[in-house]
């Protein structure tokens, strides 16, 4: 039986505010009799009867050329076993979730109850009318092999077993850029493979396939090699028995070229990687804890090549670098499989991205100054964005030249840049802002200590590796609050701004001097400094804390007016303004100010748009196209409104003329380009905007709220800026996830000024 969660955060993501991950929505208007007379009968009859002339015609009037069916039997799900169909259900939501969020797939997870491998099959051929691929997800060997050899040969859609092949593919581009570094021929490359499981038979299958010698190829299991002597293997081990006298995994790795482990942990000790021939290669692969850990095994030997499947080491081999990006290029040719030679393109696209120059963005996001080919950079880093638009064609050319696509692509740049235009808006927005966070966490101040999310949240900040929190509030309440909860307070700081043994007097003398011109006496003083907030910005002034992240429990004027009295404006700023994050379709859309100024004047305007532009460009890699917002169209209507817009927009202009900006425009005209086009065809936007600057905060503040409530967009922030200090709101329905990507985007500010 798995262990019951530390705490119920997982629990309550998966089940509010609606139950589960995923839902399905319809694409086309349904609003009118007309509609549904279109979406149903008798208007859905045409399409009918043309697919029942031509098959094909189904991937053009149905969704099947972008769905994908997630099919297991949840018999061998990753970390958790045999947990069967229904307790697998969330891997498999979680998947659907991958497929659409890193190539905008579509996905049913269907989990069936069975355990006979023709009955999997039998279901997955019944299926294949309705999907144009099938992911085998979490069915346990050795019936995963012939499942999946079975449907390949019997279907004429892509088939692919993500727990066999993910990790070779990803493995294997590792591996080719290993022996080249190391100067090897890679047909006389020896290798150990530890671990004869799914993913074991398909790494040793897929390095073959890359130019690995059969014979050189030594495989253990939980018995020891496989060799040509065992009575006890199976059909699928047999392929890998060769004749030698070693025994054990130690035996075998004496002089061996590389490691691939894809078994458990700590089964490799430093001595073995000692035995190793000279420059070794050692892909660590078990999850969460590889063979032999990262620091061992450079400690073994200071030329070791290594790879781990963890983030907090480089060369991480990462699924989510294969699976949606192959199955994307084959979609989109409509292939009738997924070939040995689109696996293997996908792999040499992977190895040769990690050859080419790493850009800024991918360098901003996980805070590196430098990264290049080499041993420490052998694949490129899973948030890289260009892996969609590297991988997705290789596969589907690959499937073109064998004759395997329906559908021909005549251009393949221009598919690149579809596929750049369609998926890098959205490409890793918080993953990055969190990687890079990571990187140098700082002390955050949560004066909302006592709200049961801001403890859970500074739960997964520590355990993470975000920042270092430090809770603000009543100190029994707060610890009976996470006692009651299961959550550990280990490694996190409780002040209770009551409590004798704080600062509070000595930040009462701080604030009592600042504000002395205001009136403010020492008694009055004392008692302020008792209140979370003022307390968490004080922190924050003396150096005690990095960031404060307040809100929640208190509306946003309670919160900003302790940070306005307190602390300055930055250098360069007259006001405090606020940004929002709206991400609708896959793409963000940077709101401002939505939070802060009422009716701000020209001046104010231009200088809130300069924030927000600089926001977009330099903390989340966006190239800005800022659009000022009105009732008029450039022109088109007189008022105190659209002068006052029209002026912010030639300040804006003058102070950065290299961001393209237009002005003033109706909301439709900045996010629709045909729109655009007609009404300004003459404008230097070129394309949408992603910068919309609101005229007041009325209209900013519902525009966000009602595409949040009524849109169904994600939304982050406020993001305040123009404080000397980092300092952020939390609306007071956040969520925890909402309060953990705010944690890294304050820590990677505080990175910013430091």
């Amino acid at each position: 039986m798995p262990a019951k969660p530390r705490f119920s955060e997982a629990l309550e993501y998966h089940e509010k505010p609606r139950p589960g991950k995923i839902e399905i929505r319809a694409t086309k208007p349904t609003a009118t009799q007309s509609d549904l007379s279109l979406a149903y009968t008798p208007g859905v009859a045409d399409p009918c009867l043309v697919i029942a002339d031509d098959p094909d015609a189904a991937f053009r009037f149905t969704n099947r050329g972008n769905l994908v069916a997630v099919v297991s039997n949840g018999s061998a799900v990753l970390g958790l076993g045999n947990i069967g169909a229904l307790a697998g259900k969330p891997v498999m939501e979680g998947k659907a979730v991958l497929f659409k969020r890193f190539a905008d797939i579509d996905v049913f997870d269907l989990e069936i109850d069975a355990s006979d491998a023709d009955d999997i099959v039998r279901f997955c051929e019944m299926l294949a009318p309705t999907v144009g691929g099938i992911n085998l997800e979490d069915i346990k060997a050795p019936e995963c092999f012939y499942i999946e050899s079975t449907l390949r040969d019997r279907l004429d859609i892509p088939v692919f077993h993500d727990d066999q092949h993910g990790t070779a593919i990803i493995g294997g581009a590792a591996f080719v850029n290993a022996v080249d570094i190391t100067g090897r021929d890679v047909s006389k490359t020896r290798v150990v493979v530890a671990g004869a499981g799914a993913a074991g038979v398909a790494c040793a299958r897929f390095f073959i396939e890359l130019g690995v010698d059969p014979a050189n190829v030594l495989m253990t299991d939980q018995k020891g090699v496989i060799h040509s002597g065992r009575d006890d293997l199976t059909e699928v081990k047999r392929e890998f028995a060769i004749d030698t006298e070693a025994r054990t995994l130690e035996d075998a790795l004496v002089g061996a070229d590389a490691l691939i482990g894809v078994s458990v942990a700590g089964i490799v000790t430093k001595e073995m990687v000692q035995s190793m021939a000279a420059d070794p290669i050692v892909f660590a692969l078990a999850n969460p804890d590889p063979e032999i850990t990262y620091p061992d095994a450079k400690a073994a030997r200071d030329d070791v090549i290594m790879a781990t499947g963890r983030s907090d080491y480089p060369n991480q081999v990462n699924n989510v670098l294969g699976f949606p990006f192959i199955f994307r290029g084959a979609l989109d040719v409509r292939s009738r499989g997924v070939s040995e030679k689109m696996k293997v393109a996908a792999a040499m696209a992977l190895a040769r991205l990690a050859r080419e120059p790493v850009p800024d963005s991918v360098l901003r996001a996980y805070d590196i100054e430098h990264l290049a080919y080499g041993p420490d950079y052998l694949i490129p880093k899973p948030f890289d964005p260009r892996v969609l638009w590297t991988v997705a064609p290789a596969v589907a050319q690959a499937a073109m030249d064998e004759g395997l696509a329906r559908a021909q692509i005549e251009d393949m740049d221009v598919y690149k840049a579809e596929l750049q235009m369609r998926f890098n808006a959205s490409y890793g927005l918080i993953n990055a802002i969190t990687t890079r966070a990571m990187e140098q966490p700082k002390r955050v101040a949560y004066p909302h200590g006592n709200d049961l999310r801001v403890i859970r949240a500074a739960r997964r900040v520590r355990d993470e590796g975000i920042g270092s929190p430090v809770l603000v509030g009543p100190a029994e309440e707060i610890s009976a609050l996470a006692e009651a909860s299961g959550i550990s307070l280990g490694g996190m700081e409780v002040i209770d701004p009551s409590d004798d043994g704080s600062d509070r007097a000595r930040y009462a003398r701080v604030l009592e001097e600042l504000r002395r011109d205001r009136g403010l006496s020492l008694h009055e003083a004392e008692r302020l400094v008792r209140d979370p907030n003022m307390y968490a910005c004080l922190m924050v002034r003396e150096g005690a804390a990095d960031a404060v992240l307040g809100g929640l429990t208190t509306f946003y004027p309670e919160t900003i007016r302790p940070a306005l009295q307190v602390l300055k404006v930055e250098e360069g700023r007259s006001i405090v303004s606020s940004l929002y994050i709206v991400v609708v379709g896959g793409r963000p859309y940077f709101l401002t100010d939505c939070a802060v100024n009422i009716q701000p004047t020209s001046e104010q305007l231009a200088e809130i748009a300069l924030a927000a532009a600089t926001a977009a460009e330099e903390e989340f890699d966006r190239e800005p196209r800022v659009a000022f917002i009105s009732y008029s169209d450039f022109g088109s209507a007189g008022g105190e409104e659209p002068a006052r817009v029209r002026r912010a927009l030639e300040i804006f202009r003058a102070a950065r003329p290299d961001i393209a900006a237009d002005g003033e425009m109706q909301a439709d005209s900045a996010v629709v380009p045909e729109l655009m086009a007609s009404r300004s065809p003459n404008g230097s936007l070129g394309r949408a905007a992603n910068v919309l600057v609101f005229p007041n905060l009325t209209s900013a503040n519902a525009a966000y709220k009602l595409l949040n409530r009524l849109g169904g967009a994600e939304v982050i922030g406020p993001i305040l800026s123009g404080l000397s200090k980092t300092v952020h709101v939390l609306q007071r329905d956040a969520l925890v996830s909402d309060v953990v990507n705010m944690t890294a985007i304050a820590v990677a500010e505080a990175q910013r000024r430091d």
